[in-house]
């Protein structure tokens, strides 16, 4: 608690650097995730229902796996080994967008799939053509939406397995909330690990109150 108070140089270092490549993981996944679920709902094509049950499928991902798939891809004999982003900040964004992707894309589709059911007559009556009906899907599901992000944004931040592979939790470079706690814990120097712990469990409870809220707001909608 006194580390949280006080705001220890340390603490705060990491928690900043945590929110960086949760934020900057997701909102990748954003721009990727999100367009593909809206695809997915509005077009019709052979395979559909491959594509969107392997995105269900990667949505429960193993982390440790898919940073064991990363670690291999950045390493120096893999493809973008050349790049030399392993154990850096963007080796750790390229992990979580990976891990979040999935979720967000999935989401997207069940949200639009949802609304698209509802309007779809009206649609067929007024000839609103794929593009203008994403938007219209798009501005009337905005807190599930939402909602989505937010569980891509908590599944980011709460993890340690993939991070850990590709960051190496290097001190002053790669090292974030999680990581940081496991890492403490095993040494027996509980003082950094429960500052850092009550620092993610706000972050976490501040997320699912801001789920229920646009869950709130979406049934007055």
């Amino acid at each position: 608690m006194r580390m949280v108070a006080e705001a220890d140089e340390d603490l705060v270092e990491i928690v900043l650097l945590s929110l960086e490549v949760s934020l900057s993981a997701v909102a990748i996944a954003a721009v990727i995730g999100m367009p593909l679920g809206a695809w997915l709902t509005m077009y019709r094509f052979p395979g559909r229902r491959v594509v969107i049950a392997l995105l269900n499928s990667f949505m429960g991902m193993p982390p440790v796996v898919l940073g064991l798939v990363v670690y291999l891809l950045l390493s120096r004999a893999g493809p973008l080994g050349q790049y030399g982003l392993l154990f850096t900040p963007q080796a750790m964004v390229f992990a979580q967008t990976l891990l979040v992707l999935p979720i967000i894309a999935a989401l997207t589709r069940q949200t639009l799939d949802d609304l698209h059911r509802d309007y779809d007559e009206q649609f067929r009556s007024y000839r609103i053509g794929p593009l203008p009906g994403t938007f219209i899907l798009i501005r009337e599901g905005r807190y599930s939406l939402a909602t989505a992000l937010l569980a891509g944004f908590g599944r980011a931040s709460a993890e340690v397995g993939a991070v850990m592979i590709v960051g190496g939790n290097i001190n002053h470079v790669t090292r974030v909330m999680t990581t940081t706690i496991a890492m403490e814990t095993s040494k027996g120097d509980f003082s950094l690990a429960l500052g850092l712990g009550i620092v993610l469990l706000t972050i976490v409870i501040s997320i699912n109150a801001l789920v229920l809220l646009l869950q709130s707001r979406e049934k007055l909608a």
